[in-house]
C-alpha cells in the first residue's frame, strides 16, 4: 500500500488532512476515555449496566446536536475555524470531567465533551474532502478516519497505566492536552478554495431547509438512515468492548481484567487503523458500494463469533484484529460518499445532519447493550449488533455509487 499519492495533493490539502486526522484521533481519545474508566466510574457512583450506558448515551446525543449545528455553522463561517472551535471544546471539557463529584455534573461535562466530539467530525470531514482531488479523496478520508484507531488506543494506553495507580480522574485532566492543537489548526490550516469561492456565506444561507425538501431530501433520508444503522452497531459495541473483556466469566465476559486487556485492546485498534486505511484504497479502485458491502457483511460474521465465542486469550487475538478491521473501517465511507451526494453551499450542513441526526438516535445503543448484559451477559448483548451491519448493507442500496466524482 503506497502513500506516494500523498505527494499529489498542494501543501494545503496535506495540512488539512494532517489537521483533521490529528482532530480525530485526539476526539476519539478524549471520548474513549470514558469507556476506559467505566469501571471504576461505575464503582464509585453506584451504578448498574442501563445507567453506565445512559451516561454515554448522553455524549451520542449531545454530539448529534454539535454535529449538526456545526454543520451548518461550517458553511457559514468557514471549516477550518469550526474546527478549531471543535477541538477545543472536547478538549475543555473532558477536562472539567475530573471535577464530577455527582452523577449529573458527570452527565453534564459528558453531554459537554459530546458538542465538541460531533463537531469536529463535520467540520473536519469537510475539509478534507474539499481540499483533496476526486481520485485520491477516499484514501485521505480514510486515512483521517484512522484518526480514530490510534485515539481509541492512545486512551487504552494511559487508562492502563493511570487509573491502577492514581483513579480515574486525572485520566480525563490529560484529556485537555489536545487543546493545543486548536492553536495550530488556526495558524496553519486555511478554508478549502470551494468554499471561499462558493460557499453560502450570507446571513441566512439554505442551512437545513435545503434539505428537507425535494431534490435532496430522498438522500437526507437514505443517508441518515444507513449512519443511523452502522452508528448504532458501532457505539453499542466498541463502548462495551473495554468491560466485555475486562468483565469476570461469571458476567458473560472475558475475564482478562483492565491492565491485561490493553494488549487485545491494541491488537483490535491496530486491526482498525488497517481498515480505515485501506477502505479508501479500495473504494478509489472499486467504488464506495462494493467495499462497504463487503466490510459490513463481514463485521455481521465476525462480531457474533467474538461476542459469544472469545473467551480464551487466543480466540480473543485472532478474533480482536477482525473486528476492528471490519467493524471500523467502513466508516471511511461516510466523508467521501457524503460530500459527494450534496453540493458545496450545504455540504457542511448535509454533512452534519446526514451523520449525527443518525448518532442522535445511535445514542440508544450503549444503553440498550448495557441492559441486555445486565440480563443475558455482556458477551450475548454485544453479538446482537450484528443486526444493524445488516441493516446498514441494505439501506446502502438507496444511495448511488458516487466514486470519481467532482464536487460542485
Amino acid at each position: 500500500m503506497s502513500f506516494a499519492w500523498l505527494r499529489e495533493a498542494s501543501p494545503e490539502a496535506r495540512r488539512a488532512l494532517l489537521a483533521a486526522t490529528s482532530g480525530w484521533m485526539l476526539d476519539a481519545m478524549d471520548v474513549m476515555l470514558y469507556a476506559f474508566a467505566l469501571t471504576a466510574i461505575r464503582a464509585e457512583f453506584g451504578l448498574d449496566g442501563a445507567q453506565a450506558g445512559l451516561l454515554a448515551s448522553v455524549t451520542l446525543i449531545a454530539s448529534a446536536v454539535g454535529g449538526i449545528g456545526a454543520g451548518i455553522l461550517a458553511d457559514r463561517f468557514g471549516r477550518a475555524r469550526i474546527l478549531v472551535l471543535s477541538i477545543l471544546a472536547y478538549a475543555l471539557f473532558t477536562g472539567a470531567t475530573a471535577t464530577s463529584r455527582t452523577v449529573a455534573e458527570l452527565a453534564l461535562w459528558r453531554a459537554l465533551v459530546g458538542l465538541g466530539l460531533g463537531a469536529e467530525w463535520s467540520a473536519g470531514s469537510v475539509l478534507v474532502a474539499e481540499t483533496w482531488p476526486a481520485a485520491h479523496r477516499g484514501k485521505a478520508i480514510g486515512l483521517m478516519q484512522s484518526g480514530w484507531a490510534i485515539g481509541y488506543i492512545l486512551a487504552a494506553v494511559l487508562a492502563a497505566v493511570v487509573i491502577p495507580s492514581f483513579g480515574w480522574r486525572p485520566l480525563f485532566v490529560l484529556g485537555v492536552l489536545p487543546g493545543l492543537l486548536a492553536v495550530w489548526v488556526r495558524w496553519r490550516v486555511p478554508e478549502p478554495a470551494i468554499w471561499r469561492e462558493r460557499g453560502v456565506r450570507t446571513k441566512g444561507g439554505p442551512g437545513l431547509s435545503i434539505l428537507l425538501r425535494p431534490p435532496l431530501l430522498g438522500r437526507v433520508v437514505a443517508a441518515t438512515s444507513l449512519s443511523t444503522a452502522l452508528l448504532f452497531a458501532y457505539w453499542g459495541l466498541f463502548t462495551w468492548i473495554p468491560s466485555f473483556l475486562a468483565a469476570p466469566a461469571a458476567a458473560g465476559g472475558a475475564g482478562l481484567g483492565l491492565v491485561r486487556s490493553t494488549g487485545f485492546i491494541v491488537a483490535m485498534q491496530a486491526g482498525a487503523f488497517l481498515g480505515y486505511t485501506t477502505f479508501g484504497f479500495l473504494a478509489d479502485r472499486f467504488g464506495r458500494r462494493p467495499v462497504f458491502l463487503a466490510f459490513v457483511l463481514g463485521a455481521a460474521v465476525v462480531v457474533p463469533a467474538f461476542g459469544l465465542f472469545a473467551r480464551s486469550e487466543a480466540a480473543i487475538l485472532l478474533l480482536a484484529p477482525l473486528v476492528g478491521y471490519l467493524g471500523h473501517g467502513y466508516f471511511s465511507v461516510f466523508g467521501a460518499l457524503l460530500a459527494e451526494l450534496f453540493p458545496s453551499a450545504v455540504r457542511g450542513a448535509a454533512q452534519g445532519f446526514c451523520y449525527n441526526a443518525g448518532r442522535a438516535v445511535s445514542a440508544l445503543a450503549p444503553f440498550t447493550i448495557g441492559a441486555l448484559a445486565d440480563r443475558h451477559g455482556i458477551g450475548s448483548a454485544l453479538a446482537l449488533t450484528a443486526a444493524f451491519y445488516v441493516a446498514g448493507a441494505f439501506l446502502m442500496r438507496f444511495l448511488p455509487e458516487t466514486k470519481g466524482q467532482e464536487l460542485a
